[in-house]
């Protein structure tokens, strides 16, 4: 079941917040039209508790853990209303992939995985609508940050030229961060840093990071540890970077405080690799039917399928790409070249990487429209010469894109109704 939880990201609500409550039930957050009762909450704190305790997570205090899940759900909710009244939708036929996708994960069919989801208590229907909202929430932070974020090769080439030497050093870091609204007074300014000195005395006093990240931490990775992974040294801010150099392997930041937010960061490991680096690399043809305001997801999904069958009955995947894709690589016959592990969307790249060589996909939503893919050719390339600008400028651009979720959610929770009722007035 470890697996399953993994791979459905089960972190969220197996039930969306109903304006029905009963009378043993009571509200604790309204969130403009919306409800959450405290049964929710309680059952999204079991999911979590379980989460933690199989990442060997101390569990924080009962009432820290309440607070940090409540927020959590409430910034949920914030991004399904967004997306409902965006458009944003997932289809059924997306679902039932996601769903053979998991049964596949955990070597099983359908009636296999309810078989496991028994053991834990949940249905298939309940996991369909989590994979559901999971891929509503993915699908809306794509739209609204990921494909308005870009990094130049201007950007990467003047952060080049600012280092003397290529710093090969990389640091796998840990948050704890706290948001502090635009424009805070600074009465709001100075709450928010004693929450954060609030966490600082915490781990002074010996708890584990994680167990305080998991209690106090605003970050979305908080409730994981506040784990952000591995960071180039030439992708963060040199004075930064002097500061983790001091650090020792453990160690803990003072507060910093960066792009309206303040940290305290934890230096988990750090490496310097020099070694030759090899990466898979595929190379991939494609093909697209963009949906705008001219053709609906429903038009444009017909016209896929127009394209599926054509394919089907022998058509070159070359000829259709030059005939009806709507993506400019339509003219080389749909031929993206060689690509790399981030240079695409998710759900573009989960699909070429769950092809074989030679074999075209099943058509697949992106916020670019519908797709069919087909794999061409799997390498493992020696990028060592590549490696520094390619992981800076992908870095580079996972941190505009944290910046800017984190400043786009404080605006939708600014711009809100929220009556936080988990202490009963």
């Amino acid at each position: 079941m470890k697996k399953l939880l993994l791979a459905a990201s089960l972190l969220a609500a197996l039930s969306a917040p109903s304006h029905a409550v009963s009378t043993v039930d009571r509200i604790v957050a309204v969130v403009n039209n919306s409800v959450i009762t405290l049964s929710e909450l309680q059952q999204r704190e079991a999911l979590v508790s379980g989460n933690l305790k199989r990442q060997n997570i101390e569990l924080p205090p009962a009432q820290l853990l309440s607070r940090q899940v409540l927020d959590q759900m409430i910034n949920e909710q914030l991004q399904l209303q967004y997306a409902s009244k965006s458009g944003i939708r997932v289809g059924e036929l997306e679902l039932d992939n996601a769903l053979q996708n998991v049964a596949q994960q955990n070597k099983t069919d359908l009636p296999g995985l309810g078989k496991l989801l028994a053991q834990d208590g949940m249905t298939l229907e309940q996991l369909r609508d989590q994979l559901r909202r999971d891929m509503l929430l993915q699908r809306l932070r794509e739209q609204e940050i990921a494909s308005r974020v870009t990094v130049s090769d201007q950007e990467v080439d003047q952060i080049l030229k600012s280092t003397s030497t290529l710093n090969t050093t990389e640091y796998r870091l840990a948050v704890i961060q706290v948001n502090v609204p635009e424009r805070a007074d600074s009465v709001v300014f100075e709450q928010r840093r004693q929450k954060l000195l609030q966490a600082a005395a915490e781990l002074k006093a010996g708890k584990p990071f994680a167990q305080v990240a998991a209690s106090y931490s605003e970050a979305p990775n908080a409730l994981q540890g506040g784990d952000m992974g591995w960071r180039s040294a030439n992708s963060l801010p040199s004075d930064f970077s002097q500061m983790l150099d001091k650090l020792p392997q453990g160690g803990v930041t003072d507060i910093v405080r960066t792009s309206g937010s303040l940290f305290l960061f934890k230096l988990v490991e750090k490496r310097n690799d020099k070694a030759p680096q090899f990466v898979q690399q595929y190379k991939v043809h494609h093909i697209l039917i963009k949906t705008n305001e001219a053709t609906s997801e429903t038009d444009a999904y017909n016209r896929i399928l127009q394209v599926q069958d054509r394919l089907k009955r022998g058509t070159k995947f070359e000829d259709l790409a030059k005939q009806f894709s709507e993506d400019g690589t339509a003219a080389l016959g749909g031929d993206l070249g060689w690509l790399s592990d981030g240079d695409t969307v998710p759900d573009f790249e989960r699909t070429f990487h769950a092809l074989k060589a030679g074999e075209v996909s099943e058509p697949v939503k992106t916020p670019f429209g519908w797709h069919i893919l087909r794999l061409d050719e799997v390498r493992s390339q020696n990028v060592s010469e590549e490696r520094e600008r390619l992981g800076l400028k992908q870095q580079l651009r996972q941190r505009k894109m944290e910046q800017s979720y984190t400043d786009w959610l404080e605006q939708q929770r600014a711009a809100a109704f929220i009556d936080d009722r988990l202490i009963e007035k």
